[in-house]
């Protein structure tokens, strides 16, 4: 403990020097919808706290639903007196704010690693699987892919318009894949790069999606799965504030527009030894085949996290590689479950069905709960889509079906911890509850 208080304060000391003109450093940690919260902090107060002063926050802010409001779930919330717990400061993510138009920082706490981890807090349970496996000698390598749109910064009736050319100023209305597209928007894109680099996060590959105004950006494979979890949580914060400052909207949405593809979070995944060898390429890859099928099996029983709002079951089906049922494939992007050709050092699994806008520490911990569910149970697949284009198996299209094939899964329950599940489902039970909460036009037109 003395050893870590030492380097975080050599870490906000040093911060100080570098930035001398910045007073205050938000303080933030996910919660579980996937929205930052947490307190401003001046300066000099994170000294004290990195020094080892305590540091806590509200339990129940972990338990926000979508809008921010609190919902009663088991006794927390309404019948616990609203408890402060622990946090702390996670090394080395105290980092300049750009964004911002007065001089600010940044840096994540999270309770895990705390005396008393909150059990829901999403990076505690991520660390806790992670834990587990790192005990098995299964240490993974994961890179996480973002798709993201870009609309106008102004709203027309609270609908989004499309972004603007800012070369023709025309609407960038049109759905591509040309690397023009690149070009046109490349101040915004640049400063989105360079502000998550400024934030320690390795971007590599940017891409123009089929959607008008869609973009995905690639980060780099890291050997710390939680680490990898905080640059996507990380880059999203980043993301919307560097958009705002040119003059538009970036939203991680799942669907925004039916007609054109929604925007997803894909996951390579390998796993290796403590030795570095690839377990999933050992013995003629067997183990990888296991591991696909222990993912297909888990992931009917995960879509609230993989799908973790109404809009986010919007995206499955009826467009470009979103698949309605679980199925993996070869160099396949319809199925869930992608195998990407590769040597055997280097080969893995890319998870495709979570929605851009999940919670990435869930997202994650859901994958890597099923990789271990595959090597333990060792069974064989179904048929991959390059063998037969019908293969797959059903998995829920609706959020309450969702959460009840959640809640009660007794592998889902073992791996991510029972009481998370129970205030995971019900905590997106009710705020599914809450969205249907309100009478839209279209009822009026269909049925007054």
């Amino acid at each position: 403990m003395k050893s870590q208080s030492s380097t975080l304060l050599a870490e906000v000391r040093t911060f100080r020097q570098n930035h001398p003109d910045v007073r205050y450093v938000d303080l933030i940690a996910l919660d579980i919808p996937g929205h930052f919260y947490g307190k401003r902090y001046p300066i000099e107060m994170l000294e004290k706290v990195a020094a080892g002063s305590p540091l806590k926050l509200p339990q129940n802010a972990v338990l926000l639903g979508t809008q921010g409001g609190l919902f009663k779930i088991g006794d927390y919330c309404f019948h616990d007196g609203d408890p402060d717990a622990n946090r702390r400061l996670v090394p080395g993510t105290l980092k300049p704010v750009s964004w911002e138009s007065q001089p600010l920082g940044q840096m994540l706490i999270t309770s895990d690693g705390t005396d008393a981890p909150i059990e829901f807090e999403p990076r505690e349970v991520l660390a806790k699987v992670l834990e587990r496996l790192q005990h098995k000698g299964i240490h993974p390598v994961v890179a996480f892919e973002l798709e993201f749109y870009l609309f106008d910064k102004k709203l027309d009736n609270g609908l989004p318009q499309f972004a603007r050319d800012p070369l023709s100023e025309d609407a960038d209305d049109q759905p591509n894949l040309h690397i023009d597209r690149l070009s046109r928007f490349s101040e915004v894109l640049d400063d989105m790069a360079q502000t998550a680099k400024d934030q320690g996060i390795d971007i590599t590959v940017i891409t123009a999606e089929i959607g008008p105004g869609q973009f995905e950006i690639n980060f780099g494979h890291l050997d710390d799965g939680l680490r990898a979890a905080d640059w996507a949580a990380l880059f999203c914060r980043s993301t919307r504030g560097v958009a705002l400052k040119h003059g538009h909207r970036a939203s991680f949405m799942a669907k925004p527009y039916l007609q054109y593809p929604g925007s997803g979070m894909h996951v390579h995944v390998s796993l290796y030894d403590g030795a570095g060898n690839n377990l999933l390429a050992a013995h003629q890859q067997q183990p990888l085949r296991h591991a696909v099928a222990g993912c297909l099996e888990l992931l009917p029983h995960c879509m609230p996290i993989f799908s973790p709002n109404h809009n986010a079951f919007r995206r499955l089906g009826g467009t470009v590689n979103a698949a309605t049922r679980a199925s993996w494939g070869f160099e396949d992007r319809d199925a869930c479950v992608r195998i990407p050709e590769s040597d055997p050092r280097n080969l893995r699994i890319e998870h495709r069905l979570a929605s851009a806008d999940a919670n990435p520490y869930l997202v994650l911990a859901a994958i890597l709960a099923g990789l271990e569910h595959g090597l333990e149970a060792k069974r064989e697949p179904i048929a991959p889509l390059n063998e037969d284009r019908n293969s797959g198996t059903d998995f829920p299209l609706e959020m309450l079906d969702a959460v009840r094939a959640m809640q009660h899964q007794s592998v889902v329950r073992d791996k991510l911890g029972a009481e998370f599940v129970d205030v995971y489902c019900e905590n997106k039970r009710q705020d599914h509850l809450a969205f249907q909460q309100e009478i839209n036009a279209r009822e009026y037109r269909w049925f007054l």
